[in-house]
């Protein structure tokens, strides 16, 4: 005795791949969404150390998905942190070292421009607040370049869009230095 078949799936005609799937319970199974997966990190390997970073997915959606698609195609592998204010932050990501390089998307080779991504759950309220940096006068200006806080930064809340921050290597924030090299970063899934 064999199972009942369902539509079309004890119909030879019908090829296999264009039959549709059964499923135990007669359900698929639900799908993780970017609600209830959690926060990548990201390990960002320098001269004088690792820096892991948790990306907030759920609150910076957009930002995190450029960064982290920045991040599987080597973009910020070899480059520097250009600009180190004391006590103020970090700043790095500029395919040009300076602070005025954007990052080129692959397929078009069009500067790629984020928009603002704000929420009152996340805010410069601490050293390792991780951000994008952005042109002064344009909110929609941010590219690849991202900073670190120093200390709680509460003038920048609202302006720049959080995206992460520090869980553990902010001894090594502390450390960085103008051209220090960010030599490699990378992913992983908690």
């Amino acid at each position: 005795m064999q199972p009942p078949a369902s539509a079309n799936q004890g119909n030879p005609r019908v090829p296999i791949n264009q039959r549709p799937p059964v499923y135990p319970g007669g359900q698929p199974p639900a799908a993780a969404s970017s609600e209830t997966r959690p926060d990548p990190i990201c390990v960002l390997e320098t001269q004088k150390g690792v820096i892991m970073i948790r990306l907030f997915r759920k609150q910076a959606p957009k930002t995190v998905a450029a960064f982290m698609e920045m991040v599987q195609t080597g973009f910020y592998n070899g480059l520097t942190f250009h600009r180190v204010e004391p006590g103020f932050v970090i700043q790095g990501g500029c395919p040009n070292g300076d602070g005025s390089g954007l990052y080129s998307d692959p397929k078009t080779g069009k500067p790629k421009m984020l928009p603002l991504e704000t929420t009152t759950q996340l805010s410069h309220n601490a050293p390792g607040v991780v951000a994008m940096a952005r042109f002064p006068k344009n909110p929609n200006s941010a590219s690849c370049q991202f900073y670190i806080t120093l200390q709680p930064q509460p003038r920048l809340d609202h302006q720049y869009s959080i995206f992460g921050g520090v869980i553990n290597g902010l001894d090594v924030v502390q450390r960085i230095q103008k051209g220090d090299k960010i030599l490699s970063v990378s992913l992983r899934e908690q």
